[in-house]
């Protein structure tokens, strides 16, 4: 189950990834605004294939899953955004740190932007969705009965 969460959290942060370099290269948006359009579509991918494909919750009800996903996905989109812009903003703020990345990449909030959503990707979003968005209630149930 733990390498498949990992696919699919891969396929969705490419999907975010691609949404935000794209916005901000052709319509020249903000990059914490980009990057929080490109976690909210890489949400949606990300649900959708954690109910069917990684934690196979077909005995979950779709509502209950889409209700518990949006409240573990709000958290991660405010930790993804804010996260990328504290981080961004702290490495601007040194500034043979900034000259040395601005080297490697035009857009210089990418560097965080991918630290950030590793760190999240794991610690928050895998975790939460593994204990408590696709786990039945039936099985919980079942465990304190014993």
């Amino acid at each position: 189950m733990f390498l498949r969460a990992q696919c699919s959290s891969q396929m969705a942060s490419v999907i975010d990834f691609v949404v935000t370099v794209l916005v901000v290269q052709c319509f020249a948006l903000y990059y914490v605004y980009a990057s929080f359009l490109g976690s909210l579509c890489g949400g949606v991918f990300n649900c959708i294939v954690n109910y069917k494909w990684t934690f196979r919750a077909n005995h979950c009800k779709v509502k209950y899953v889409a209700l518990k996903y949006t409240s573990v996905w709000i958290g991660s989109i405010l930790l993804n955004t804010y996260g990328t812009y504290a981080f961004t903003e702290s490495l601007r703020s040194i500034p043979w740190v900034k000259n040395t990345l601005s080297l490697y990449f035009s857009d210089f909030f990418i560097v965080p932007k991918i630290i950030v959503s590793l760190l999240v990707g794991f610690f928050w979003n895998y975790q939460l969705q593994r204990i408590y968005v696709y786990r039945d209630r039936k099985i919980k149930k079942y465990f304190l009965k014993k």
